[in-house]
């Protein structure tokens, strides 16, 4: 049986397909059109997943969508009235775009999908953002927490699952929502809503959470269970394009921050406020939760779940035993939750039992186009680019040697990771031990705000040794104390926190022998591992985009498969 997911739309389009309830193919629009964050109909990833399966349109069973369009078209229509007179330039941006395509998304799949005839379902958004983090995780049962900016009217949803049956009992609803409170101070501090929350969290560790009270007592008022308000005189995002109005920067007493304007101290004091009631909201919310449930496990999905800040706050003040977060919990992972929904529950398949969770891991991350040897082999002579041919052991010392003299290495191999983050195969590599390597790789590799921290791959055995982190993270969603920062200071955030990937060998071999070759090389397990893009881009895909990193950075040298390029 082949069930397909579609996300689009919003931001972050992605298809994912599925054989038997088990992830085949997954991957973001924004790989193939080049555009970051593109949230067109992902027609290039519904034809990579079905040529990756080898299948035709007519042979998928069943497609399921992550939202239900009518609902959220409902909630338009019905804000629009309820802000008039005001919101009428919002309005007619808006409504056009829905009923030109937005509504009409099982005519878009069809015209797509020639020769499809099977069912097309639309789950809730919430619902598939628990599905995704449900059906991914290796528990049997769980409590539900869904937090994101606003699904059809939800804004944060909790419930339980057990099995093929999700109930999401109590919901927030528009307008207020914890997901855009965080992008009103997103959009506030200078960066692109629904692009740069993971950028204020960053800039949050710089400040002091100077503001958190005058926030509380007057943008949000908080009750006891988590559940908000946002007091909407400071808000404009029920009727204008931008987040926040002009009372909000009055509160402040700054103008909103422009791209370009210097980052002052305020921003980073008010970073650090907004960052502050985000994680004390969010515990509020699980504490609830665990009252109402009695649950030991906790899922929890939602674009709010890439806060790796807020999750280690989770991880280690909430009441849960274990807490599990999908490897892509925004509106990109939803593609595959919706067709585990449909899989799951729409079609009353039990939740797959993996007697090895590696295979787990590694079936939620590693599902993306792939490029062999002869493949890359045939671009590089195509573009006349000379190269070295290392074979597997001698390829990892190699490498290892390039990183620990300094040397910046784009590392491409196997499947394309699934989600936001390089995991080993799409990844920019470097030495931890260089307390400059911070600063050269924003500046002559990312093009990136200085402020911007980097991520350690860390071998599994080896975590708690340097972090405060006795669970795996192999999906770089828990962001953890450091607690041999002089060894490793590139990665060590002015925090003293690292947002860290702990690496198996079950799961990723390669990636593994080589952080062990480095480990042999310095008696130090872990090495710089940022996305293999520069800022602005997605995410490279083919051999041709991995090799134009070379061209427009100062990376010294790129291995893929098999072959070493050098800048030289």
């Amino acid at each position: 049986m082949y069930n397909l997911g579609i996300s689009c739309y919003y931001h972050d389009s992605a298809a994912a397909l599925l054989k038997d309830g088990h992830v085949i193919a997954a991957v973001e629009e924004e790989r193939f059109s080049r555009k970051k964050f593109d949230d067109d109909f992902p027609k290039h990833a519904i034809e990579w997943c079905l040529n990756e399966a080898k299948i035709k349109p007519n042979e998928i069973n069943s497609i399921a969508f992550y939202d239900k369009p009518i609902l959220k078209f409902e909630r338009l229509l019905d804000n629009y009235i309820a802000v008039a007179p005001r919101g009428l330039s919002s309005f007619l941006d808006v409504i056009p775009k829905w009923l030109h395509k937005r509504l009409w998304i099982k005519n878009e799949i069809k015209k797509s999908l020639n020769g499809f005839n099977g069912e097309i379902i639309f789950p809730d958004h919430h619902m598939s953002h628990a599905a995704h983090a449900f059906y991914t995780s290796p528990f049997e049962e769980s409590a539900i927490l869904t937090i994101d900016g606003v699904g059809e009217w939800s804004t944060t949803s909790f419930g339980h699952a057990k099995n093929n049956s999700i109930k999401l009992t109590n919901d927030v609803r528009w307008p207020h929502s914890l997901g855009l409170f965080y992008s009103a101070f997103t959009y506030f501090l200078g960066f692109k809503v629904n692009e740069g929350e993971y950028k204020l969290m960053g800039l949050s560790s710089y400040g002091v959470p100077k503001y958190y009270d005058l926030i509380l007592d007057n943008l949000i008022d908080v009750k006891d269970d988590g559940s908000i308000h946002l007091n909407m005189e400071y808000f404009a995002f029920t009727y204008d394009k931008v987040m926040i109005n002009k009372k909000f920067s009055e509160l402040f007493g700054i103008s909103p921050k422009t791209r370009d304007e210097k980052t002052l101290q305020i921003h980073f004091d008010i970073g650090a406020s907004a960052q502050k009631v985000l994680e004390d909201v969010i515990l509020k919310i699980v504490n609830h939760i665990y009252k109402k449930t009695n649950m030991k496990n906790l899922c929890f999905g939602g674009g709010v779940a890439l806060n790796g800040v807020a999750n280690y706050k989770l991880l280690k003040e909430g009441p849960f035993e274990n807490i599990h977060i999908p490897p892509s919990p925004g509106d990109a992972g939803s593609a595959v939750g919706a067709a585990q929904y449909l899989y799951h529950i729409c079609h009353n398949n039990p939740k797959i039992h993996f007697e090895d969770q590696t295979q787990l891991i590694h079936e939620n991350v590693y599902v993306g186009p792939s490029f062999g040897n002869e493949e890359i082999l045939d671009f590089l002579d195509s573009e006349k680019i000379d190269y070295e041919y290392y074979e597997r052991d001698s390829l990892l010392k190699k490498t290892a040697k390039l990183i620990s003299e300094g040397n910046i290495v784009g590392w491409y191999q196997g499947k394309m990771e699934w989600g936001p983050r390089a995991l080993g195969n799409r990844s920019i590599l470097a030495d931890p031990r260089r307390e400059d390597m911070k600063d050269i790789l924003n500046a002559k590799i990312k093009h990136r705000e200085s402020f911007r921290p980097f991520a350690p791959s860390i071998l599994e055995e080896y975590s708690s040794e340097y972090f405060e982190m006795d669970i795996p993270s192999p999906y770089m969603l828990m962001v953890s104390p450091v607690k041999k920062p002089n060894k490793i200071p590139a990665v060590t955030h002015v925090d003293g926190t690292g947002r860290l990937q702990t690496v198996s060998r079950k799961t990723n071999s390669l990636y593994y022998d080589l952080i062990n070759e480095f480990y042999n090389i310095t008696e130090v397990p872990v090495i710089i591992n940022t996305s293999m893009n520069v800022m602005g881009e997605p995410i490279v895909n083919t051999p041709k985009h991995a090799y134009s990193m070379i061209l427009k950075t100062d990376m010294d040298y790129l291995v893929m498969g098999n072959y070493l390029v050098g800048r030289k």
